[in-house]
C-alpha cells in the first residue's frame, strides 16, 4: 500500500496558527463512516450526535513544558533540549539542537544552574540521553524553566500555555497535546454527562513521533513509534458496561484510539486494566475491536494519522471529506477544527 494514496492538497494558510478564543466555537465536520455523508456543525453541538449509554473516552495526559534552553558548561555554547521520554529515574531521551555539539559526557546548565544535565548516550534518530540534576521536584523546576513544545508547523507564539492543554489534563508526561480534546470545556463535558453519556479517561503520553513524517514509499515499511499508556480498572469497567448494553464507544483523538485498540487486541475484544508501551499501527485493512466512532482533528497529508482515520471511515470517504474541508476553509491540525466519525 503506497503512502502516496493518502496525499491531498493542503494550502498552507489553512494550518491554524492560534487557538480560537472559545474552545467550543471550532467547526465540526460530521462524517458517516458507512455512507460518506457529511454534515457541517459547530463543536458545541456535538451532544446532538451522542446517545444515552455511549461512552466518550478522553486522554488525560498533560503536556510538559519540555523545551529547555541551556548552555554548555565548558564553552557557553547555546543548546536547545526537547524532552521526549522519561527512561528511568531522572534519565530522559531527548532531541538536541545543535546535536553535533553534544557528545557523551557533555554537561549543560539551564537557568543558571537551577537544572543541570549530563549526556550519557545516544538514542534513535540522532537523539541524546541525559541524566538531570536539580533540587526539589523535577516537574516544578521544568514548569519554571521550560517552554511548551508546539508542533513545527505552528510558527506563532502561544500567549497562554494552557490553551495547548486539555481542560482535563492531569497526568504529566507528553511532548505534544492530544489535540482532539482541546475543543472541550468543563461545561460541555457536563452537558455530555447530563445526556447520559459516560465519560472515561485513559492516559497515553504523546511523543514527537506523532509529527514524524513517513519517510518510506510503502506503508508496511514504516517503523511506528512507541508510547506509554495506562488504563484504570474504573475505565475498563465503564467501557465493558457500555459495550454490554449496546452503547457506542467513541474515542477522542488518535491517541485514545490507539490505546483502546491495544487493550482490546490484548484481551479478545474486552477491556481490562493495564499499562505498557504500544506501537500499534492502524491503517486501512485493520479490523477495529474497541471503538465505534471517534472525534479527531484534520491531519497532515501522508501521515500515520490520516491512515488511521482512513482505516475507520474508508480512504475514499476520508479524502473526499478532506477535499471538502479544504474547499470550505476548515482549519487544520493542532489548533484547527474537528471531525466526528460515526
Amino acid at each position: 500500500m503506497k503512502v502516496d494514496l493518502f496525499d491531498f492538497h493542503l494550502p498552507e494558510e489553512l494550518i491554524a496558527q492560534v487557538p480560537l478564543k472559545n474552545r467550543t466555537d471550532s467547526r465540526l465536520m460530521v462524517l458517516n463512516k458507512q455512507t460518506g455523508e457529511i454534515n457541517h456543525e459547530i463543536f458545541k453541538n456535538i451532544t446532538e450526535y451522542l446517545r444515552e449509554g455511549d461512552c466518550l473516552v478522553l486522554n488525560d495526559t498533560k503536556v510538559l513544558p519540555a523545551r529547555l534552553f541551556g548552555v554548555k558548561k565548558d564553552t557557553g555554547a547555546k543548546i536547545e533540549v526537547l524532552l521526549l521520554k522519561q527512561l528511568e529515574g531522572d534519565q530522559w531521551e531527548t532531541l538536541v539542537k545543535p546535536a553535533k555539539r553534544v557528545k557523551e559526557g557533555t554537561e549543560i546548565d539551564f537557568g543558571e544552574g537551577l537544572l543541570t544535565a549530563v549526556c550519557t548516550g545516544t538514542s534513535d534518530h540522532g537523539g541524546r540521553v541525559f541524566d538531570f540534576k536539580y533540587e526539589g521536584i523535577f516537574y516544578e523546576v521544568l514548569d519554571q524553566l521550560g517552554e511548551m513544545p508546539l508542533p513545527p508547523y505552528i510558527k506563532e507564539q502561544l500567549d497562554d500555555r494552557d490553551r495547548y492543554q486539555t481542560v482535563y489534563a492531569r497526568e504529566p508526561g507528553s511532548a505534544a497535546a492530544p489535540t482532539a480534546g482541546l475543543h472541550f470545556t468543563e461545561e460541555l463535558l457536563n452537558e455530555v454527562r447530563e445526556k447520559g453519556v459516560h465519560v472515561a479517561f485513559i492516559t497515553l503520553h504523546v511523543g514527537l513521533g506523532t509529527f514524524r513524517p513517513v519517510s518510506v514509499d510503502d506503508v508496511l515499511e514504516h517503523d511506528m513509534h512507541s508510547e506509554f499508556y495506562t488504563v484504570t480498572e474504573e475505565t475498563a469497567r465503564l467501557l465493558n458496561e457500555a459495550r454490554s448494553k449496546g452503547g457506542r464507544i467513541i474515542s477522542v483523538g488518535t491517541t485514545s484510539t490507539r490505546t483502546l485498540e491495544t487493550i482490546a487486541s490484548d484481551n479478545n475484544g474486552q477491556f481490562a486494566e493495564g499499562s505498557g508501551w504500544t506501537n500499534i499501527f492502524i491503517y486501512p485493512g485493520y479490523t477495529f475491536k474497541a471503538i465505534d466512532g471517534m472525534i479527531t482533528n484534520f491531519h497532515l497529508p501522508k501521515s500515520t494519522l490520516i491512515m488511521l482515520v482512513s482505516a475507520l471511515a474508508g480512504r475514499e470517504n476520508i479524502l473526499h471529506a478532506y477535499n471538502i474541508a479544504v474547499e470550505e476553509r476548515y482549519r487544520f491540525f493542532s489548533f484547527g477544527d474537528a471531525m466526528l466519525i460515526i
